[in-house]
This record gives structure tokens, C-alpha cells and sequence, in this order.
């Protein structure tokens, strides 16, 4: 099988790759975050009409669960360019439409303005975001990766995970500082675009750092070789199938964790728990540099001890949180509350910084945007698409229904890494 890496590039060219991975991934997940947040404060009321707050918000989190269900698709289609083209050209691609599909969302019309038409472009604009994001994440850790010196591939392949605390921070201290500036009429009637439109901006950030790269060994290696499938999701399924099943296994805790501790958490804070909106944000805030810190921690332990002892703590972190998520996020302090997205969010860094080294190192470089992407996607459904979902509909049972959920993630993700058990890496 090919190698994950060839001769490590200079340090200057080494600087730019890491960069590129960071940044570009910075900007797809604010991107991402800021529909998140959205959906959380505004878009059930400004897009889906509904008899009862509960449905608004269901309805809002499912147009924000649509993503999932397109990031796949993008993930085969972005994954076949980048098995078969190229990797740098294919992440160009992916930012464009991600980027693009979000700066449209901030001139959109509401229900009250065009009725039904509203939700619906709303809807496919959200499918954009997915389909452009499917191809983003598995290309950025492939750049990172397949670049690395051998020891370092857990640190280099940390770089397109950090790009997740990144665009946080970006969305949601952006949206702190409209709450700030603006008073409610103000956020309801247009200060919810202003986000979107700061996209454009990095956006043109991204691409200008991606388009001075070039591509990675490993991928001009393969070509070399001729070992590039004509059709890669193909001979992904036909020939690593288990690979697939662990890898989509292995991502569903971090996603869980992620999408409860933030997109839920924020708006049972504020609709429920009565806790003020710029409140709730700045916890957020303080609490995802936990995440930051879990996945600089596991990623550059992982080069010394294995990537897959830092999965099995995360994964194990993920179930603790559970169980802690009803008496904590219900003790009625918001210190508690952010005791535990602290906690949350930094196990979630182990389940979640080793993926961007562990992934890539399943599938042969000739199928492996594709498998990276869409072992990253799949479990993304599972994980992030139905978890704030979910999560609505049994807060009303008690917040231990919704911690049981979380249970249920860490366990289906030890269970990826049981498939692989006595496998080596590709």
C-alpha cells in the first residue's frame, strides 16, 4: 500500500501546509457554526412558523440536520476529484461552495416577507453548506498528513481539527459582540446576516492561502504508481468495507459532544434554563478553549503512545458527560453549566483531535479523500444531524434522556475501534 507521507517538506513550505489546513477548516466550521448559532437564537421564528417554541425550534434544528444528510454526498463527489485530480484543487472547490452558499443565506427574504419560499431556499442553501463542507474536512487532514514526517503524523493531522475551536470562536464572538452592540429588534430584523457576510472575507482568506500550495506526496506518489481508481467509492466499499464501518463508528462521539455542548446547549440556556443570551455565549466561549486544549493534549500524546489509546479516553469521556450532563446542566448556575461544557469539551478534544492523524492512516492513498471524507460524514450523521434533533424532543422527559444519548455515542464509537482490533494502518 502507499505511504501516508514521502520527504517532509522544508520548513517554510511546511509552515504554508499547516496553515493552509488550518485556516481553510477555521473557515469552513465558521461557516458551519454560524447557521448552529443561528438556529439556536433566531431562524425558528424568522423561517418556521409554528404553533409552539418547541416546534419552532425542532424545525430549526432539522434544516440545521440537513447538512448531514448532504455532507456524504459531497464527500463522494469531492472525494472522487480528490482521489482522482488532486487534493489541492478539490479543497478549493469545497471552500468555494461552502463559502458561497453562506453569504447567500444573508440576504435571504423571511416567512413573513415570501412565506414558504423562505424556509425552502433557506433549506438548499443549508444543503450547500453540507454538500461544500463533505469534501473540506478529509482533504484539509490529508494535507496535513500526508505532508508529515512519519513521528509527527498525530500533530500535523491536529491542525484541521483545531480549525473547529477556531471558527468558533470567529461565530459565536461575533454573535456575543452583536448581542452587545444591538438590542433585540435590531438582532431580529438584521443583525443575525452580519455574520454571514463576514464570510466573504475570510472566505477570500482561505483561498488565498490554499491556492499557493502544491499537492501532497503521497497523492503524486499514487498517481506515479497508476494505483488510482477509476471510480474510488467503488473499491472504498468493495475492499475496506471494515475500514468504513470503524472509521464512521469512530467519529460519532465527537460530533455528539460538539452539537449538545453547543447548538442544544445554547438554546435550552436560554429558552429553558432563562439565561441570558450574551451570558450563554461568553460560557461558550470560555469552554471551547477546553476543546482547543483536549485536542492539543491527545493529538501530539498520540505521536508517543497511539492514537487509539487517546480515541478510547475520549470516547470513555464522552459517556462520563452523559451521565453528568442532568445533574450539571440542570443544577440551575450557569458556573456549573460551564463546568460541564469545560469537561464536555475537552474529552471531546480526545475523541476528536486523533481523528485527523487516525483516519487517513485506514485507507491507501488511492481511496483515501474518499474514505476520510466519508467516514467523517456518515458518522457526522449520526453524531451531529440527529443529536440536536433528538435532544429536543426528550428534553421535556429530563436532561438524563438526552446524557443517555451521549452514552449511546461513546459506545458506538468503542465499538469502531473494536473492528479494528490486531488490523495494522494502511
Amino acid at each position: 500500500m502507499t505511504s501516508l507521507s514521502a520527504t517532509p517538506p522544508a520548513p517554510a513550505s511546511a509552515r504554508r501546509i499547516l496553515t493552509a489546513s488550518l485556516v481553510g477548516t477555521a473557515v469552513e466550521f465558521y461557516d458551519f457554526y454560524i447557521y448552529a448559532t443561528a438556529a439556536a437564537l433566531v431562524f425558528g421564528e424568522l423561517f418556521f412558523p409554528a404553533e409552539s417554541m418547541t416546534a419552532q425550534q425542532m424545525l430549526s434544528f432539522a434544516s440545521f440536520g440537513l447538512a448531514f444528510i448532504a455532507r456524504p454526498v459531497g464527500a463522494i463527489v469531492f472525494g472522487h476529484f480528490g482521489d482522482r485530480v488532486g487534493r489541492k484543487s478539490t479543497l478549493v472547490a469545497s471552500l468555494m461552495l461552502m463559502g458561497g452558499s453562506t453569504v447567500a443565506i444573508a440576504f435571504l427574504p423571511t416567512y413573513d416577507q415570501v412565506g414558504w419560499v423562505a424556509p425552502l431556499l433557506l433549506c438548499l442553501l443549508r444543503l450547500g453548506q453540507g454538500f461544500g463542507l463533505g469534501g473540506e474536512w478529509g482533504g484539509a487532514a490529508l494535507l496535513a498528513v500526508e505532508n508529515a514526517p512519519p513521528h509527527r503524523r498525530n500533530t500535523w493531522g491536529m491542525f484541521p481539527p483545531l480549525g473547529a475551536p477556531v471558527g468558533f470562536l470567529m461565530a459565536n464572538g461575533l454573535f456575543l459582540i452583536l448581542g452587545l452592540a444591538l438590542d433585540e429588534a435590531q438582532f431580529r430584523a438584521w443583525g443575525w446576516r452580519l455574520p454571514f457576510l463576514v464570510s466573504a472575507v475570510l472566505v477570500v482568506l482561505g483561498l488565498w492561502v490554499r491556492l499557493k500550495l502544491t499537492e501532497t506526496p503521497a497523492f503524486v506518489e499514487a498517481e506515479q504508481a497508476e494505483a488510482l481508481p477509476k471510480v474510488p467509492i467503488a473499491t472504498l466499499m468493495l475492499e475496506h468495507g471494515r475500514a468504513v464501518l470503524a472509521g464512521t463508528g469512530g467519529v460519532i462521539a465527537c460530533f455528539a459532544l460538539f452539537y449538545l455542548a453547543t447548538a442544544f446547549t445554547l438554546g435550552y440556556g436560554t429558552k429553558t434554563l432563562g439565561y441570558g443570551r450574551e451570558a450563554m455565549l461568553a460560557v461558550e466561549l470560555v469552554a471551547i478553549l477546553f476543546l482547543a486544549a483536549g485536542v492539543i493534549v491527545a493529538s501530539v500524546t498520540a505521536d508517543r503512545t497511539g492514537a487509539r489509546r487517546m480515541l478510547v479516553i475520549g470516547f470513555i469521556g464522552c459517556m462520563v458527560a452523559g451521565l453528568a450532563m442532568g445533574p450539571m446542566l440542570g443544577a440551575g448556575s450557569l458556573f456549573v453549566v460551564f463546568l460541564w461544557l469545560a469537561f464536555a469539551l475537552f474529552v471531546m478534544g480526545f475523541a476528536y483531535g486523533p481523528l485527523g492523524g487516525w483516519l487517513p492512516s485506514l485507507f491507501p492513498a488511492g481511496v483515501r479523500y474518499t474514505g476520510v471524507s466519508m467516514t467523517f460524514n456518515l458518522g457526522g450523521i449520526l453524531g451531529g444531524a440527529v443529536a440536536p434533533i433528538a435532544a429536543e424532543a426528550l428534553a421535556h422527559r429530563g436532561l438524563g434522556w438526552i446524557g443517555l444519548y451521549l452514552v449511546g455515542a461513546g459506545l458506538l464509537s468503542l465499538g469502531g475501534l473494536a473492528l479494528l482490533r490486531g488490523r495494522s494502518a494502511a
